[in-house]
């Protein structure tokens, strides 16, 4: 079932100002869990966690900075 412009727009809001900074806080302690890793080996966690969040999502964010395209002119 396809969500609606309106209902991604919402969906959107809420990952980005909840969702979001939770998993950032889970992303920071994963890389906690490793005993002071090297600089590559965290940044590349970082940039992993980074894109694997987004991948999923990324039917809730295509389209919504755009004009709603169910409204009449």
């Amino acid at each position: 079932m396809a969500l609606s412009y309106k209902a991604r727009r919402r969906w959107a809001l809420v990952i980005l100002l909840i969702a979001l900074p939770l998993y950032i806080v889970v992303a920071l302690n994963v890389v906690t869990l490793f005993d002071r890793p090297s600089i590559p080996l965290e940044l590349a966690i970082y940039v992993i966690l980074g894109i694997v969040w987004a991948i999923p999502l990324k039917f809730v964010f295509k389209g919504v900075g755009q004009a709603d395209p169910d409204a009449q002119d």
